[in-house]
Order: structure tokens, then C-alpha cells, then sequence
């Protein structure tokens, strides 16, 4: 029997949004249940609650794999979206008075472009709570974070490399990015601008050169995004580098150019264990960047 017009529709419980969200982050009911500090068999009356609140399915399930349906990707923007506002109205009324400190790692290409905006909305909700960035290689930044050095860590791996379950926040794909209308890449050896040493787009670039045999010389060498795209433009060599942080002043050289796939990527967000509420916040103002970053192609707020 459906509800009178004039009845409003029950509010979406956001604990239940969170078991929600920790599935589709870590495609599993057992893993989820431990993010959210409950028991599988909790959660999977959650999800069922919610299928049934919402009438439609959101997960389709078998014996080893847990994957989203239509109907729960769309779910999933919005329940992010929910999860962060919820904890900022928190944070704004119960923690606005926190003081103390956040550290935050991040990678100089993600820094520029995700930062801003992640910065501004925390800064916003914590204004009495200091911040610290490092920007530095991932390989370094899993260090750190290993170390308690860092509280957050934007990190880059290769996908499907990392045994352990990590809350992947982006996939994405690794390309040979030349300027337009260049003509580096038709040089014997070919030049290429690279990363400092341990950079997973380096690692994958050279070894899919190495495997078809290309020579190339190191023609450019940066640590910041910056200066890859400098060397870039300037058609001073090719670089390997996220599809998803190209500009129009560069194009994607492909397997027409002679240039093999180097393969895709997966971006981490690493978290502390046990964080306080502002470590808390940072964490869903990224995961909240990263959403908006699907659905519209841009980190602007």
C-alpha cells in the first residue's frame, strides 16, 4: 500500500549510507564491516533495508565478487555527498573549537589539482585546526604515512598491484603525452621526460619500452608536474603521464606513433588508523573531490 501524498518519505539513515559506501570502496561485505566497525551479517541487513527504503537493488553479489548496479552507482554520488555534508554540519556545531593538527601527503600533480579545493572545504568546517602538506613521490609518501609521519596520503600504484585492500579513490589510465604537432617522438633514441626514481608512471613507461625494444634517453628529469608539462610543450621530449591531467596543449601518443601502452594506475587514499574527527574530515572532503571528479570531469568546488 503506498503512503499518502502528503507523507513524507523517511530520511536515508547516514550509518547505513556509510556501510553502503565502505562496500562499494572495498568491494567486500567483510571489509566493509570492519571500516564501519560492525559485523558482515549487520551490514547485510543494512544494504537490505536500503534496497527495500529505496525500492531497487544496489549491489550484485556472488559467490566471490560485490559490484554496484546502475541504480547503486548512482546512489553512491549522492551518498558521498550526504556522508561529507553531514560530517561538516558536525564538525561546524560539535568540532569547529578542535584545535591541533592535520598532516596531509600528496604527490605535486594530484597537490595542484585536488588540494584547493579539498583545503578550502576543510578550512571551512575546522577553522581552528592547522594543516601541514608535504608534497613528495609516492614511494615516499607510503613511507611516511608507514612511519606516522603522515596522517593522509594520496598515493599512485599500479593497478591491481597492492595485495592489500586500499580504498582506491580513481583509476586511470597511463599515456604518452607530446606536444602538439611535435615531432620528439619520431627521434632514435626517442626522449623522454621523466619523474624521479620510483614514480609508478616511470616504472610502468620504461618497462613497456624495454619490452619492445625502444631506445629512448633520458632528455628531461622533474619531480613536479609543471616542469614535465614545460618539457612537454616545448617539444623537448614525450613523457608518460594520467590521461586525466593532460591540457590541450598536449596529445596522446598512441601505438600509431610506435609507442607501446604503458598500462593504468590506481589512486590510494590512505588514512590512519583510528583518526580523530578532523583526520576524518579530510579524508571525506577528498573522497567527495574524487566523486565530483567522476561525475563532472573537474576538482572545482
Amino acid at each position: 500500500m503506498n503512503a499518502p501524498l502528503n507523507h513524507p518519505p523517511a530520511l536515508l539513515d547516514p550509518e547505513i549510507l556509510r556501510g553502503f559506501v565502505a562496500i562499494a570502496e572495498t568491494g567486500s561485505f567483510t571489509a566493509a564491516a570492519a571500516r564501519v566497525f560492525r559485523t558482515p551479517s549487520a551490514v547485510s541487513m543494512q544494504i537490505k533495508r536500503l534496497e527495500e527504503q529505496l525500492g531497487v537493488q544496489v549491489f550484485l553479489r556472488d559467490a566471490r565478487n560485490v559490484s554496484l548496479t546502475q541504480d547503486g552507482e548512482v546512489l553512491l554520488g549522492y551518498a558521498r555527498r550526504l556522508i561529507a555534508l553531514n560530517r561538516e554540519t558536525i564538525s561546524r556545531f560539535v568540532c569547529s573549537d578542535v584545535a591541533g593538527v592535520v598532516r596531509i601527503g600528496s604527490p605535486s600533480d594530484y597537490g595542484e589539482a585536488v588540494l584547493p579545493g579539498v583545503l578550502k572545504a576543510f578550512a571551512r568546517s575546522h577553522p581552528a585546526v592547522a594543516v601541514n602538506v608535504v608534497v613528495d613521490q609516492s614511494s615516499n609518501l607510503i613511507k611516511r604515512f608507514g612511519s606516522g609521519h603522515v596522517d593522509i596520503a594520496l598515493v599512485s600504484c599500479m593497478a591491481g598491484m597492492d595485495a592489500k585492500p586500499e580504498e582506491v579513490v580513481m583509476r586511470d589510465e597511463i599515456v604518452w603525452a607530446g606536444a602538439k604537432g611535435g615531432q620528439s617522438y619520431l627521434c632514435d633514441p626517442l626522449p623522454v621526460s621523466m619523474w624521479d626514481e620510483g614514480c609508478v608512471w616511470r616504472e610502468s613507461a620504461l618497462s613497456a619500452l624495454e619490452q619492445v625494444d625502444r631506445a629512448y634517453r633520458v632528455a628531461f628529469m622533474t619531480s613536479h608536474s609543471a616542469g614535465q608539462l614545460a618539457a612537454i610543450q616545448a617539444d623537448l621530449a614525450i613523457a608518460p603521464m594520467g590521461r586525466s591531467f593532460l591540457n590541450d596543449n598536449v596529445q596522446v601518443l598512441g601505438e600509431d606513433c610506435g609507442l607501446p601502452c604503458p598500462g593504468q594506475y590506481e589512486l590510494v587514499l590512505k588514512v590512519a588508523a583510528n583518526p580523530s574527527p578532523q583526520i576524518e574530515a579530510v579524508a571525506e572532503h577528498f573522497r567527495a573531490a574524487f566523486e565530483r571528479f567522476r561525475q563532472t570531469g573537474s576538482f572545482d568546488l
